[in-house]
């Protein structure tokens, strides 16, 4: 076992050595940014695929699991390769110019963008509208920083918060299609399952009933 061990070791000593070398520092930040999209991508899905699946969807035990995992497996690989094909460009650019500079990653990330979340499916669909709305509040943000638009004399949170809530749930009464289907599983179950009843088992203990009474 020592002499298994010996071999092991020199490998892991010369591995830690090549991590220290400056000169393979932006490829090395390539595929550790490759490995920490797919991580984060799978902790990000699997929880809320694993819940909206076993709310909303219908099917067996082996369907459910089987749609989570494809679900999980998608973010995480989309995430992984955004992150390594974004990384690989900024490294690029840099190396090519000599610097950075603001537009790379701008550059970048629309190369990136185009490539990997092109695809107008469920999970880039849901990917691009959860940083659609981190946008918008960045720029707000950023506007009145620079001085583009005058610093509100009272927080506008309320008012957002207001008109956020009154468009979508007119968007829902009124041109239901229009919106993401998870988003109108969460309000059908919401907003409408919440009027149907027979008795205290489908009021109080499940949504709907499952017998043929």
């Amino acid at each position: 076992m020592a002499g298994g061990e010996g071999p092991l070791r020199a490998l892991l000593r010369a591995a830690n050595a090549l991590l220290q070398q400056r000169r393979y520092r932006a490829a090395l930040a390539v595929i550790k940014g490759f490995r920490n999209g797919a991580v984060y991508g799978a902790k990000i899905r699997a929880p809320h695929a694993l819940v909206m699946t076993f709310l909303f969807k219908s099917g067996s035990l082996r369907e459910k699991l089987k749609a989570i995992a494809q679900a999980t497996y998608a973010h995480s690989r989309n995430l992984a390769y955004f992150v390594f094909t974004y990384k690989g460009l900024m490294a690029a650019q840099s190396r090519l110019q000599g610097k950075k500079i603001p537009f790379h990653a701008f550059l970048a990330a629309c190369i990136g963008g185009w490539l990997v979340f092109g695809e107008n499916n469920p999970i880039n669909s849901q990917i691009i509208m959860y940083l659609l709305s981190r946008i918008l509040f960045g720029l707000s943000r950023l506007a009145v920083e620079k001085g583009y638009i005058p610093q509100p004399k009272q927080d506008p949170f309320p008012l957002v918060a207001a008109l956020v809530w009154g468009t979508v749930l007119w968007l829902f009464e009124y041109h239901r299609e229009t919106l993401q289907p998870s988003l109108q599983s969460s309000m059908t179950y919401l907003y409408e399952d919440s009027e149907v009843w027979h008795d205290l088992s489908d009021f109080l203990l499940y949504n709907k009933r499952t017998d043929s009474k």
